[in-house]
């Protein structure tokens, strides 16, 4: 396969998952750049938006293991990681692997969990390994980590700290579906679909989990001039100027959108990265990572208006 070939397979994924998704284009794409660069995903949307559906569809095209993980505030590292259990009959402990040990794992509700809990996170998300009892157990690839987040309701939760934060590649935003994408919605559930069997609605596996390590390797081949490194590091400069951020992106933030603007090129066919591609990709890779000065929200701005400000801001190459 060559790296313009894969748009075909991108299409395909897309074709798939409208058979199951309903006006969640723009997130799903989102997520299908996010696995095909090696990086995780933060979901914030209200509850029944979907996002629990776009991990498991995302899951069967690809052929992955899935493994769902609702976090509480009673959940402890352990539940996540495994434990070693002693086994009577052999005199000997074994590992006891916990759902870290699949392949796309779901963390629903994550900011319910105490600190401690979302921090066995970190090792796994950043080295795709997990040590337990001081020997390493290397996660099988591709890994990748979507946490869900609810936006509203903050009673009993627990903030990601910035470390854990600054390694989503992505947050993306689910918000609520328009009328016309809800009467659709409902048509199909009228029709008979059941989320909680999507391969009922007739979708396919598009490729294994294999094939999408393999296709790592070619996005990883595409073209980056230094004009386009030039353009995202003045980004990234820009942001710690701007006035009305408190934190800009972070050296992390850059690697991020370059993979990112690298895996979005290849799905529109092309071996080289525009600027149109890194303009795409920053918002979902910067909102999470700046903080903005209280007179900025005072003023009725977020995180999207002020990373459109920073944009506009840096001299576009040609």
């Amino acid at each position: 396969m060559q790296i313009t070939e894969l748009k075909n397979v991108f299409e395909a994924i897309k074709a798939e998952a409208g058979k199951v998704l309903v006006g969640l284009d723009e997130p799903f794409e989102l997520l299908a750049v996010a696995l095909f660069s090696n990086g995780h995903v933060l979901l914030e949307g209200v509850p029944g938006t979907a996002k629990t559906l776009m991990a498991k569809t995302l899951a069967f095209m690809v052929d992955a293991k899935f493994t769902r993980v609702q976090f509480t505030p009673d959940l402890m590292p352990s539940d996540i990681l495994g434990t070693s259990v002693f086994d009577m009959s052999t005199s000997r402990f074994y590992l006891k692997k916990g759902p870290i040990f699949t392949q796309l794992l779901l963390a629903d509700e994550i900011n319910r969990a105490p600190a401690k809990t979302q921090s066995a996170l970190l090792e796994a998300m950043e080295e795709k390994q997990v040590n337990l009892e001081g020997e390493r157990h290397v996660l099988d690839a591709p890994f990748m980590v979507i946490a869900t987040q609810n936006p509203i309701e903050y009673e009993g939760t627990y903030p990601l700290p910035e470390a854990q934060l600054d390694r989503f590649m992505f947050k993306v935003l689910v918000p609520y579906s328009p009328p016309a994408v809800e009467v659709e919605i409902l048509r199909r559930t009228h029709q008979g679909f059941d989320a909680h069997n999507i391969e009922s609605s007739g979708i396919k596996k598009v490729i294994s989990a294999a094939q999408v390590v393999e296709m790592r390797k070619l996005i990883h081949g595409v073209t980056v001039e230094d004009g386009i490194l030039n353009y995202i590091a003045a980004i990234n400069a820009a942001s710690r100027r701007s006035p009305d951020l408190l934190l800009g992106a972070s050296a992390r933030a850059a690697t991020h959108v370059l993979a990112a603007a690298k895996t979005f090129a290849a799905m529109q066919g092309r071996d080289f990265v525009t600027p149109d591609d890194v303009k795409y990709v920053i918002p979902s890779v910067f909102r999470h990572r700046v903080l903005l000065k209280p007179e900025a929200e005072i003023e009725g701005l977020d995180a999207d208006a002020v990373i459109s400000r920073v944009l506009a801001q840096v001299e576009v190459p040609r």
